[in-house]
């Protein structure tokens, strides 16, 4: 009779080195890669992104929400993840803001924010116990809910504001 180890399946090294270079381009792209011409500041793709109405915010959440779900498979813990999601949600709610949420997309930087996070939990080994996948997807659930309530808020504005002009 056979029974389950209670040790986590362990990602290869080689598997592992691949997830985050791909984590880190990803991260990349999203936060730092465009340079703006005369300052040491970049930016990504993310906040040009929250200029797009009506699905540039959700796209930015879904790719952002790759790097956790990764990271969950990665095997950090249901602390470390809470942390990595509300950074994006932090992003996600104030970048939703007309102009200053341009300016909270430009510099939280949450993709970045959660590499860090990421590897420093990779680079300090602790006991590597499996990432609970309900919890993970009660927490992107979440985090979702919250992307639909800010595209609802953003709809009603503009019904309301469209009837406002049209009366």
């Amino acid at each position: 009779m056979s029974q389950f180890s209670q040790q986590p399946p362990r990602v290869p090294l080689n598997a592992k080195t691949s997830t985050l270079q791909r984590l880190r381009r990803l991260s990349y792209l999203l936060d730092n890669a465009i340079p703006i011409p005369g300052t040491p500041y970049r930016i990504g793709l993310d906040p040009l992104l929250g200029i797009l109405p009506g699905g540039g915010d959700f796209v930015g959440t879904i790719l952002s929400a790759y790097i956790v779900i990764e990271a969950a498979r990665l095997g950090l813990p249901r602390s470390t993840l809470t942390k990595m999601v509300g950074n994006i949600v932090f992003e996600t709610v104030f970048g939703a803001v007309p102009v200053v949420g341009d300016l909270v997309d430009a510099t939280w930087k949450s993709n970045a924010r959660n590499m860090a996070i990421l590897e420093e939990h990779l680079e300090v080994p602790k006991s590597q116990k499996h990432s609970d996948w309900l919890f993970l997807a009660l927490l992107l659930g979440g985090l979702f809910l919250v992307v639909v309530a800010i595209a609802a808020i953003g709809v009603l504005l503009l019904t309301w504001l469209v009837n406002a002009i049209a009366r």
